[in-house]
């Protein structure tokens, strides 16, 4: 039986234009006339719906801020006077103002990190705060305590200059913690393990004690300055390209940290520096012993400026004079500008360098050149002492 509602043509009351009913396509358009197309009209309409969500959110945004953020006008929250009480902040090598500023909030010391670094900003010297520990008072006006940091007296801190030992920063920690001779260094034998060394160290710290101004505070122990040394010159050789110079020159990154050991113990500038470095790698592709007088005062535990002849048949692995190559271990602790010379290396061909006078290093590739150059630094020498001198390199 046929349904009279689905029949073609039978469905009653479903006229054309009546709710429901098919929309009859008129049998003609106008010439030239098209009609929309709908999903370009859809999408239009999106497009404004976007635009009009996008502007809100945006005009929210700026309300937010204007509301929330404080004006030019607004001072900074702020203690005042001297305050009260005490607490200890440690200020690291290379803090930024913002960072100090955390530290002195978070211990209540100053009420804002924006007033500590406004204070700063008006200073000539606020952006001179040396590392260290800083003894202050809580709820300080942040004036106050920016004056207290920029006095370099305040600072509890130990200072490692280039070029030190490993016996000489040893020392230098007991003399600072106010322990009994010794204590560090054997601190640093039992416990090397927790010290933080690679592996190509074999348990010895030196050229790892890393020159740099240590923050002290009351629970500053031997290890934990130790400690903070050697992580710091793990950081200092990674961002000064230690590793890919040993790949560069065919060494291991120990062998360029002896290198680097090498050239602080033997030049006291940065560009005489890059040239000793340089020196040191051509004698090393020639297979010349280097001939450092820095080995054999660190094989003799001294320093001086002169090596007489019979120091230069010293036994031991130290004496440049007798072994070729690199010594077996770095002669000190390099700084910063020791590691970039042994990394970054000046160009020339250099093979014999010697300090006539302060200030006054000869570099020369020729042997007869460097003789005079000798000559010339012994009659110096001559000058102040009887006793010869074989000088040179």
């Amino acid at each position: 039986m046929t349904d009279p509602y689905t029949a073609p043509g039978l469905a009653p009351g479903l006229t054309p234009g009546h709710l429901g009913a098919p929309v009859l396509e008129p049998e003609g358009l106008p010439p030239g006339f098209e009609p929309p197309d709908p999903r370009r009209l859809r999408s239009g309409l999106a497009c404004c719906l976007s635009v009009l969500a996008l502007a809100g959110v945006l005009g929210l945004a700026a309300l937010a801020t204007f509301l929330l953020w404080p004006s030019d006008q607004e001072k900074a929250a702020d203690f005042a006077g001297s305050g009260t009480g005490t607490a200890q902040i440690s200020v690291v090598q290379g803090a930024t103002l913002t960072q100090i500023g955390q530290a002195l909030q978070k211990e209540g010391v100053v009420a804002s990190v924006r007033a500590f670094t406004e204070a700063a900003a008006k200073s000539p010297a606020g952006t001179r705060i040396q590392p260290g520990t800083y003894t202050l008072r809580l709820r300080m006006a942040a004036v106050s305590a920016l004056n207290v940091l920029l006095d370099p007296a305040n600072a509890n801190a130990l200072t490692i200059p280039e070029g030190r030992r490993a016996e000489q920063i040893y020392a230098a920690v007991d003399q600072k913690l106010k322990l009994a001779a010794g204590t560090t260094k054997g601190v640093a034998g039992q416990q090397v393990a927790a010290l933080g060394l690679p592996e190509s160290a074999r348990g010895n710290p030196e050229g790892y004690l890393f020159p740099s101004t240590y923050p002290v505070t009351d629970e500053t122990t031997p290890l934990t300055l130790l400690q903070l040394m050697v992580a710091q010159a793990a950081k200092r050789q990674a961002s000064d390209g230690v590793a890919e110079a040993a790949e560069a020159y065919g060494r291991s990154p120990y062998e360029i940290l002896t290198l680097a050991s090498l050239v602080q113990g033997e030049a006291d500038n940065p560009e005489d520096m890059t040239k000793v470095a340089r020196v040191v790698y051509n004698r090393l592709a020639k297979s010349m012993p280097l001939q450092f007088d820095s080995t054999i005062n660190y094989a003799l535990n001294r320093s001086t400026l002169t090596t007489t002849a019979g120091d230069t048949k010293l036994d031991s692995p130290f004496n440049s004079y007798l072994h070729q190559g690199l010594p077996p271990t770095p002669i000190a602790n390099p700084g910063r500008d020791a590691l970039q010379a042994a990394t970054h290396p000046a160009e020339g061909d250099w093979l014999y360098f010697v300090t006539v006078g302060p200030g006054d290093t000869r570099f020369t590739d020729s042997y007869e050149q460097h003789q005079r150059n000798v000559a010339e630094f012994n009659a110096r020498q001559a000058e102040r002492s009887s006793s010869p001198s074989a000088g040179g390199h």
